[in-house]
């Protein structure tokens, strides 16, 4: 007998069909077999897929499982948001408490735009140097500016190479180096797929790139997680509340926008969906 399961598909981190991080939703996962999961996240290969399930606790609204094309993993931004905006959708919230693998988020959500708040503690895992990081994102040592921070792989659930780059156009020129990030991750145990978040600041707004080659993601369009890490990074350097606005995905024609605000309560994500699909899965 064929089992047909429902699926959604939004952009995540825009207003407007098309531009940002595309998202597959699966709304019903109960009744899905465990070894379909990864499965059916590689056969939409998008940079994250979210399964939802009902709350282990019964005062919370639903509980997330993320998958890349290649793992499962405990926190995401984008799919973070993008459920609470289909949460939203399907009657729930505004305000709604998730359940990942880092723990309860709240999140606050409408049918158009979603925040949620994690807590989870910041972690400074190492400093990878800066010829590797430059290998990593086919650039000169000279285009990486260690003026405020060397490159930092850090984590707040999932980890990152944050780096800060001298100018836009740098940013623009990158031209990741597989075998680097190879190398990297095979130097950095804690940091999974050697993840490269590499950006520009000016004031409080960001342009940024993220690449994952080893995780199926040549690049990606937005990077929840890693902009809440970068938060949470430069407030705890500067010892004091940020506000960021993310731009990132603009080099591969996928504008996305991504509000950060991180404090000593945590950091807030906020951005906007919009639902682009919707249809059934034939299993």
């Amino acid at each position: 007998m064929t089992a047909l399961t429902d699926y959604l598909v939004l952009d995540v981190f825009t207003d407007s069909p098309f531009g940002g991080n595309q998202l597959a939703v699966i709304p019903k996962a109960s009744a899905l077999p465990e070894e379909a999961l990864q499965k059916i996240a590689r056969e939409f290969n998008f940079s994250e897929t979210v399964f939802l399930y009902p709350p282990k606790d019964a005062a919370h609204t639903a509980r997330l499982r993320i998958f890349t094309p290649t793992m499962e993993i405990p926190f995401a931004g984008h799919p973070t948001v993008g459920a609470a905006v289909a949460l939203a959708e399907m009657g729930h919230g505004p305000d709604m408490v998730l359940e990942l693998g880092v723990g309860p988020l709240a999140a606050h959500a409408s049918p158009r735009e979603a925040s949620f708040t994690t807590a989870v503690p910041l972690e400074v895992l190492a400093h990878p140097p800066v010829a590797l990081v430059a290998r990593a994102l086919g650039l000169p040592e000279t285009a990486i500016t260690s003026h405020i921070h060397a490159p930092a792989l850090a984590s707040l659930g999932l980890p990152f190479t944050l780096t800060e780059l001298a100018s836009r156009e740098a940013l623009a020129a990158c031209v990741p180096e597989t075998a680097a990030f190879r190398e990297g991750a095979a130097e950095f145990q804690t940091a999974l797929d050697f993840a490269q978040f590499a950006y520009v600041r000016t004031g409080n707004t960001v342009h940024a790139r993220m690449f994952a080659p080893l995780d199926n993601i040549p690049e990606d369009p937005a990077t929840g997680s890693a902009c809440a890490t970068l938060g949470a990074y430069l407030a705890d350097l500067y010892a004091e509340p940020l506000t960021l606005t993310i731009w990132q995905g603009e080099d591969m024609g996928r504008p996305s926008h991504i509000k950060v605000k991180a404090d000593d309560s945590g950091v807030t994500i906020t951005g906007a969906a919009v639902k682009t699909m919707e249809g059934q899965l034939i299993l």
